[in-house]
């Protein structure tokens, strides 16, 4: 039983540290609800809420961004001026080009087969 106690005493100790260090390193704006002094003196002094109320209602949760602030996507598919840059002038030019080269590839394999068929001579003569 004193080793339960023991455990429970040092996961409260740990929390209310990583807490206590998440509290005082985030920016201003990542702060709701009461001001940075209050929200430590809440995390030291209530021993096990202190820390959870801290991780629920003090700070903005990751990926949500604080009230007004602007958001920034995760990755370049989120990203809707990368998403319309796909669609550029660029990228259409390289699907012309793509398509000309399976167009150009197609023809070559035709010819080839046409040139290796001996029993065939209709493709020979190309009137396939």
């Amino acid at each position: 039983m004193a080793r339960l106690f023991a455990f429970v005493f040092l996961l409260q100790i740990a929390m209310a540290v990583v807490a206590l260090i998440s509290c005082l390193s985030a920016e201003p704006e990542q702060i709701r609800r009461l001001p940075r002094l209050v929200w430590a003196v809440v995390i030291v002094l209530i021993p096990v809420a202190g820390p959870i109320l801290w991780f629920l209602a003090g700070r903005v949760r990751p990926g949500r961004g604080a009230a007004g602030a602007p958001r920034r996507p995760l990755a370049p598919d989120d990203n809707p001026d990368f998403l319309r840059t796909l669609d550029s002038d660029k990228a259409r030019r390289d699907r012309e080009q793509f398509e000309r080269w399976e167009e150009d590839l197609r023809r070559r394999e035709e010819k080839l087969r046409r040139d290796e068929d001996p029993k065939n001579p209709e493709l020979r003569n190309g009137d396939a």
